[in-house]
């Protein structure tokens, strides 16, 4: 069976959820400790800007876009989260969504796509880089996660198109 990436729609956010809530078990993946409502999580994410990748009944994984700004002269910034279920990690789900984000992110005039991902999330790095992003900086001591502070690394990527 094929894997197909579709636009999230709310009958998702289980599937969702429990990838989002994975990805937190790791303590790698976010500076989250649990996973918001349905309502929180889509008031914060772009409405069409979000992807599943699903083979059959099963969602694989999940892309999606969030605005860095209120301000208009940041209205083509967009930051991206992506979560891939741990049963289906290097399958080439990521690759997959992210490109579809980047593509559809494009197609709304979003001109540069923004990242903060832990050093030791080694994965999500590779994928931004292979994906385009480059490394801006290491922001240290950002923010503590379960009371220790934790560093991440900024990568953007610029649009070739807009």
């Amino acid at each position: 069976m094929a894997v197909e990436i579709r636009t999230m729609v709310k009958e998702d956010w289980e599937d969702v959820k429990n990838i989002y809530l994975a990805g937190i078990a790791t303590g790698n993946a976010t500076f989250e400790v649990t996973a918001p409502s349905y309502e929180k999580w889509d008031s914060t994410h772009h409405p069409t800007c979000r992807f599943v990748a699903v083979e059959g009944n099963e969602c694989l994984g999940w892309v999606s876009l969030s605005q860095v700004s209120n301000r208009s002269c940041y209205a083509g910034i967009g930051e991206d989260s992506i979560y891939i279920a741990p049963t289906a990690k290097g399958k080439g789900i990521g690759t997959m969504l992210l490109n579809k984000l980047i593509e559809e992110s494009e197609k709304l005039g979003y001109w540069t796509l923004q990242t903060s991902i832990f050093p030791e999330n080694k994965a999500s790095l590779h994928l931004h880089e292979k994906a385009g992003f480059r490394v801006v900086g290491i922001r240290e001591k950002i923010g503590k996660l379960n009371g220790v502070w934790r560093d991440v690394v900024f990568l953007e990527r610029r649009s070739n198109k807009i």
